[in-house]
């Protein structure tokens, strides 16, 4: 079945491309999406089932996509909107899609990859296909960003290749013929203390490219800032939950070896120091979507440090990526109106959105409730187990810390979101674009997920994600 949707994918994907007819674009995009449904359904009912002996539909990989195939559909009507109120060419749509359906099946293919080496690849393939998408508009700063990101994001896959290099002379005495996640972890077990620490070391700091964390954070900043909005959701979202994926799973196979301790501290360490990080920023930043990016690796810190707390966390870290991923793609969302509107990104030259723009000022306003983890959100859900499980494995001076910078970003947050809707200042341009109230409809979907999703998760869901964890706990 995996098989089938490589194919297919790709070969939607290379027609998309040649195609410049407006009419079979829309018979394309919605067969893709078709193919993306069916195979997130066959992998939710076939679970753990190997496929093309590569792939496998465990639990996590399972959660992860089904949230991407979610936005695979918000972000293509976003991406119609976006680009018809650019006036793109008929050409510079189809490379668009085209990279955007090649960047959802490489992503799927990491999700669900089962094999350390397979894995990789697919998620230095994220990179060359996001890549096209970052450098849409032809600026020269999507030019900077796009080599920023290319050059940041492959040392760090490179630097994890070298740990799995590493890997394999560690566990070559042991004559291992494969990279599966479930053989790894019984090999292990022989390896040497140190080689264990620093085959960790190398993959973690090459996976927090793709996640967001300190020290690799910086990749995705400028990303983030230049890339059209509708792919700024999916590189805050979609894209930063392979880095966790990869984080997790790499997390998962030393789990039950000596430098269980030692893992959680280096996580504790990247979390902690993207949450002071992204604090520092938030404070000063006045870019709408450098500020939403930065929000983004605060929140990826507080993923880490659930993972390193153990126990509830794990649970936690997973459901609180669900919830980030649904909240950040209705920022970038509702940003592209927000641009259109006042035709700039600069928060101070903004304000007074509820009187310009009424059913995306609400948008907003539940962003800030859904974002700064107030009830009903869910994220209060995720984010009181985190420190639930901080508490209970005794890392007091760490739990203050996060809810001090936590503060700090929460009162930055606040400042700037209120400041766009409520700001009175007189001289502001009158609106330049009245968006469609009905362009808000996916996003109020999305936050209502949110809300519903923390208040009464279904078991199925539950479910999924208690398998993911089972082995940790």
């Amino acid at each position: 079945m995996f098989g089938y949707y490589l194919i297919i994918g790709f070969l939607i994907g290379i027609v998309s491309m040649l195609n410049r007819n407006c009419m079979v674009r829309i018979i394309l995009l919605s067969t893709f999406l078709a193919v993306q449904t069916a195979i997130t359904v066959y992998a939710y009912f076939h679970l753990n089932e190997i496929s093309s002996g590569y792939f496998k539909s465990d639990a996590l990989g399972v959660i992860f996509l089904c949230v991407l195939t979610i936005l695979s559909f918000t972000t293509f009507y976003h991406s119609f909107i976006y680009l018809k109120h650019r006036k793109d060419s008929s050409r510079s749509q189809s490379f668009y899609f085209a990279a955007l359906i090649m960047l959802i099946i490489v992503m799927t293919c990491a999700y669900l990859a089962s094999h350390l080496g397979v894995m990789w690849v697919f998620i230095e393939l994220t990179t060359l296909s996001v890549a096209v998408l970052i450098y849409h508009e032809r600026t020269p700063l999507s030019l900077e960003a796009t080599w920023k990101y290319v050059f940041i994001c492959s040392i760090g896959i490179t630097i994890t290749f070298i740990g799995i290099i590493l890997l394999s002379i560690a566990i070559g005495e042991t004559e291992i013929t494969n990279f599966s996640f479930n053989a790894i972890p019984a090999q292990l077990l022989r390896v040497n203390t140190s080689w264990l620490k620093m085959i960790f070391l190398f993959m973690i700091v090459g996976f927090c490219t793709k996640m967001g964390l300190f020290p690799m954070h910086t990749a995705a900043i400028d990303a983030h800032t230049v890339a059209p909005p509708p792919i700024s959701a999916f590189i805050s979202t979609t894209l930063m939950n392979v880095g966790f994926v990869s984080i997790f799973r790499t997390y998962s196979i030393f789990a039950h070896t000596s430098i269980l301790p030692w893992m959680n501290t280096i996580l504790f360490l990247c979390g902690l120091i993207s949450i002071i990080v992204s604090a520092a920023y938030l404070l000063k930043v006045t870019h709408l979507k450098r500020m939403s990016a930065y929000s983004s690796i605060e929140h990826m810190g507080l993923a880490a440090i659930g993972i390193a707390s153990g126990g509830i966390g794990y649970f936690a870290a997973i459901f609180h990526m669900i919830l980030h991923s649904f909240v950040k793609a209705s920022v970038f969302y509702q940003i592209d109106q927000f641009h259109r509107n006042f035709k700039t990104y600069m928060i101070n030259e903004t304000g007074n959105y509820f009187n310009r723009n009424l059913p995306g000022a609400l948008v907003f306003l539940l962003i800030l409730i859904s974002i700064t983890a107030m009830p009903p959100s869910g994220l209060f859900v995720t984010e009181f187990w985190i420190f639930k499980a901080l508490f209970t494995s005794e890392h007091i001076f760490i739990f203050i810390l996060v809810l001090f910078f936590l503060s700090i970003a929460m009162y930055s947050l606040a400042k700037n979101f209120l400041y766009i809707l409520f700001n009175q200042t007189k001289d502001l341009l009158p609106a330049q674009e009245k968006p469609n109230p009905s362009e808000t409809l996916t996003q109020y979907f999305l936050l209502a997920l949110v809300f519903y999703l923390g208040i009464n998760p279904p078991s199925g869901m539950i479910n999924l994600i208690q398998e993911a964890v089972k082995n940790l706990l």
